[in-house]
């Protein structure tokens, strides 16, 4: 054994060691690995080994060999009890598992026995070890049995015997509990063992008087972490509802520790304030409908709701001066949810009692989310504040989860208090006050229709006398007005109160996030009520992009706000504030145009390109015909949309050719081709029809660029093209000629190898898949391959890629329904359907990942659906030869397999359940527990 503790023949002895744990001889050198003349490290592998055979290899074990393995075990557990405390623990599982294989037939009342055993004077051996290691035996048994292999009618069996050695247990722990001389150790591993046992479903009425013992054991420092965990698993046991006159014996035992937690408290004792509460939480978390069914004892109930609140208002900031009051806000929705769970006669006298609780908790909540001074937040770490904001966002939920209870008074009551705090001279609030009064507001506005409050008029107009100072009030208040961007949309009138805060914000970088987020939800909600503040919000946003205050997400947003507000706006108008808004853009696009690229002018490149795009995204004047879209009609004074050309499409035909310069020098860059794409494809969404002058421009375009260097955005733009415009007969010729070069470029790639691009062969295969949706005609044509496009589809079948497949199954269940009306297809198929079929069956049977199989699946109910006859043959053919589609499937599965497929062309669910069987099968994986998750 010298080299067990050599680091570079680690790993190898620990290869050997497993095989010798295995191994028949262990039972021979396990003993003698044990004996006193070894190191530690040594005992420990003999009573690993000695763990492993009993807990897995129990059926070697001849029965006649059972007791002698007992007697064994016993005497070296005597032997260690004042040893080596990891061999002691290793061995007590050993026994603790041959217990577990031998209850309760071969070995009854095996609890009993291990008690009379240590009790009685073992050789020399002092009684407090032997104390320790019977209590050590004890607490490991449950666990062992929490984590043991015994087949499931086993377990049951175990679980009933080992419920009946409680009887055992518990005097035994009770008498050390009770006793005045037993050592501090001694109770301590007496709580950890009772903790053991109650997580086996232990009777809380069993359990009861131990419980009250803990609860003794908690003054005592050292005892108190093991005590309370021993509490806590006692009575969160699902059972220990059933037991109510012990729960409510339970209630003033937690109430009479409010003195020492007020001690805690003082002292700053963090620990065992989080104990005790954790102990109230517990109890009013998991029995509050137990508890609240005991009328006669609501006043008690009552006292330790009360006392839980005084845990959440715990004094000090979360999480630096205190970690407890996190702790106790799931009590508050659990404690909401039953009350409201009542009929309504009950309900309303519970609310009576109740009501009252929750608006003080509201008070308790706020006061805790406020943010400590200036000079102590600037003492956090970044870790403790990004605690502190999550804590905030629990409160904030809890808060918008109260409001279900108290509704439209719990408003009422923040607005009259933030009205107090606003108007009233004398003295002077504290910003941090303001501040959480307001993000209680927020959090409610946030996710409940406030529309019908009568208190929102008010607090718009309180919003303008606050003391604006400071960077998390400013947030707040930013986030407030986002909030209520719905509700200025129904009162006009209040905007110009509220929009120049926002404005202003803007300029700061410290509230980007808010007032650009702010900003974007006023210009979407609002915009037919914004055309008299257009020129200022313009006017304020380009200074701020100009100035850089923003990062590139926010500036992104800052477009997308401006896309909806010039979108209310008269064209003219429109393409006014448009022009100024993108001149200095399209200047400095020329100048970096110009340069020889390098990576920080493409950054630049890439920023101004999304701005645009980010802009065309919203920017549509055709909702101002059609609002329903909205949820409400424009008012009459919405413009009709002009006769001439869509202001976006008037200002993409000004930059056309710059961007055709900027391309033609970055057409090796696939992020700048991506962004030049985006540009026109967020127009064509938004605009749709209204695109319709740029399409010979653009169709040709995208064809110089994808001839030039084939790149998959240039072919998800094509798609939306084809998409929009395939149908139209003046457009159908330029998508024509664009279609038919793409698709004859991609096959040239698919002749170089493909299997370097997988992104394009996939945007491939949707774009085809499009065509035959919107426009079979493309198939038609002379100058297309369309018999080369069925073969890259079937080599596409086989990529590693799923994204890739799922598109190409899409392509084939788009074509194959067209066997009917467009020839050539139908002949292309008839030729080479075989070979798809082969495909399909190759990726079911292990060559395609798991994942695709309700994609194969569709492919060959279509085949079914349309190529009926022809299927027949080809399913026959194609799973003739041996060992096809996987050695695991014989010939009579293979039929049975075609069989079923060919009966199902109606059901296509029952064809995915068929293949999802099937490829278990060739995957030999069927009847697995690995199956069973599919």
């Amino acid at each position: 054994f010298f080299f067990f503790f050599s680091v570079d023949n680690k790993n190898l002895a620990q290869k050997w060691l497993m095989q010798a744990q295995v191994s028949p001889q262990a039972w021979q050198f396990c003993w003698a690995l044990l004996s006193p003349d070894k190191v530690p490290e040594i005992q420990y592998f003999g009573a690993s080994a000695l763990h492993t055979k009993i807990s897995r290899y129990w059926s070697d074990i001849p029965t006649d060999q059972y007791e002698s393995l007992k007697s064994q075990l016993f005497s070296q557990i005597a032997c260690f009890s004042s040893g080596s405390k990891m061999v002691l623990t290793r061995l007590c599982v050993a026994l603790a598992s041959l217990a577990l294989n031998t209850m309760p037939e071969a070995w009854p009342g095996a609890v009993a026995e291990m008690v009379r055993v240590f009790q009685e004077e073992g050789g020399g051996v002092d009684g407090r070890a032997r104390c320790l290691a019977l209590l050590e035996l004890l607490t490991v048994l449950p666990e062992e049995f929490q984590t043991s292999r015994l087949p499931q009618y086993r377990k049951g069996q175990v679980r009933g015997a080992l419920g009946r050695e409680w009887g055992s247990v518990c005097p035994l722990l009770q008498q050390l509990l009770r006793r005045t001389d037993s050592p501090g150790a001694v109770k301590a591993r007496v709580l950890r063992c009772l903790s053991s046992w109650v997580l086996l479903d232990v009777p809380l009425s069993e359990s009861e008087s131990l419980v009250h013992d803990c609860f003794s054991a908690l003054p005592d420092p050292e005892l108190f972490d093991t005590a309370v965990e021993a509490i806590v698993n006692a009575i969160s046991q699902p059972d220990s509802q059933r037991y109510v006159n012990t729960l409510l014996k339970l209630v003033p035992q937690v109430l009479a520790l409010q003195d020492q937690l007020r001690e805690a408290v003082q002292n700053g004792d963090m620990e065992t304030c989080h104990g005790i509460c954790r102990i109230a939480v517990t109890l009013g978390e998991n029995h509050s409908r137990t508890l609240l069914e005991q009328v006669d004892h609501w006043q008690s109930f009552l006292a330790l709701v009360n006392m839980i609140m005084f845990c959440t208002g715990i004094p000090g900031h979360y999480p630096v001066n205190e970690t407890t009051s996190s702790l106790t806000l799931t009590f508050w929705y659990t404690l909401q949810d039953e009350i409201m769970s009542f009929e309504s006669d009950k309900q309303t006298v519970y609310l009576q009692v109740y009501r009252p609780v929750y608006f003080q908790l509201v008070d308790v909540l706020l006061h805790k989310a406020q943010f400590p001074s200036d000079q102590e937040y600037a003492s956090w770490s970044s870790d403790e504040k990004e605690q502190f904001r999550i804590y905030r966002v629990d409160i904030s939920d809890t808060l918008m989860y109260v409001y279900e209870m108290l509704g439209a008074e719990l408003l009422s009551n923040l607005y009259d208090k933030l009205g107090r705090l606003l108007t009233n001279a004398e003295q002077p609030t504290s910003w941090q006050h303001t501040e959480a009064l307001l993000y209680g507001f927020q959090s409610i506005a946030e996710t409940i229709d406030v529309n019908y409050s009568d208190v929102i008029p008010g607090l718009i107009g309180l919003i303008p006398r606050i003391n604006i100072n400071n960077v998390q009030l400013a947030d707040t208040v930013m986030f407030t007005i986002g909030a209520l961007a719905e509700w200025l949309a129904d009162h006009p009138v209040m905007l110009s109160s509220v929009l120049p805060l926002v404005l202003q914000a803007l300029g700061n970088p410290d509230l980007s996030v808010s007032s650009v987020s702010t900003l974007k939800k006023i210009c979407r909600e609002c915009k037919y009520d914004l055309p008299p503040y257009a020129t200022n919000i313009v006017a304020v946003s380009q200074e701020v992009l100009i100035k850089q205050i923003h990062k590139t997400s926010q500036c992104m947003w800052l477009m997308q706000a401006l896309g909806f507000l010039l979108s209310a706006l008269p064209v003219e108008e429109i393409l006014r504030n448009l022009h100024s808004l993108i001149t200095p853009y399209i200047q400095q696009l020329e100048k970096l145009a110009d340069e020889t690229p390098n990576p920080s002018n493409k950054l630049a490149i890439i920023h101004i390109l999304g701005l645009l795009s980010n802009l065309f995204t919203t920017l549509d004047i055709s909702k101002q015909d059609d609002e329903s879209v909205e949820g409400s009609a424009p008012p009459v004074k919405a413009t009709p949309p002009s006769p001439g050309p869509n202001p976006v499409v008037v200002v993409l035909q000004q930059v056309f050719a710059l961007i055709q310069t900027v391309l033609s020098k970055w057409l090796n860059d696939s992020q700048v081709v991506e962004a030049v794409c985006a540009i026109f494809e967020k127009s064509v969404k938004t605009l749709l029809h209204e695109f319709a002058p740029m399409v010979s421009q653009l169709s040709e375009m995208l064809g110089q660029m994808y001839s030039t260097i084939p790149q998959a955005s240039a072919l998800d733009l094509t798609r939306q093209m084809v998409h929009i415009f395939a149908s139209e007969t003046d457009h159908f010729p330029p998508i024509k000629a664009l279609f038919e070069l793409v698709t004859s470029v991609t096959l040239s790639i698919f002749q170089q190898g493909p299997r370097d691009h997988p992104d394009i062969v996939d945007s491939f295969m949707q774009l085809q898949a499009q065509a035959l949706k919107r426009k079979p005609d493309l198939f038609l044509s002379e100058s297309l391959d369309a018999k080369a496009v069925f073969h890259c589809g079937v080599l596409s079948l086989k990529f590693p890629e799923a994204p890739t497949v799922k598109s190409t199954c899409l392509f084939f269940t788009e074509l194959l329904p067209h066997c009917s009306d467009v020839p050539p297809l139908a002949r292309i198929v008839q030729d080479d359907g075989k070979l798809l079929v082969q495909a399909v069956l190759e990726g079911i049977g292990g060559g395609a990942s798991r994942s695709l199989m309700d994609q194969f699946a569709e492919v060959l109910f279509c085949l079914n659906k349309h190529c009926f006859s022809l299927l027949a043959v080809w399913l026959k053919e194609a799973l003739q030869p041996p060992g096809f589609p996987s050695s695991r499937v014989t010939a009579e599965q293979k039929v049975t397999f075609s069989q079923q497929i060919l009966r199902e062309r109606v059901n296509k669910r029952r064809v995915k359940d068929i293949v999802k069987e099937f490829t278990l099968l060739c995957r030999g994986l069927h009847g697995t527990e690995y199956a069973a998750e599919y």
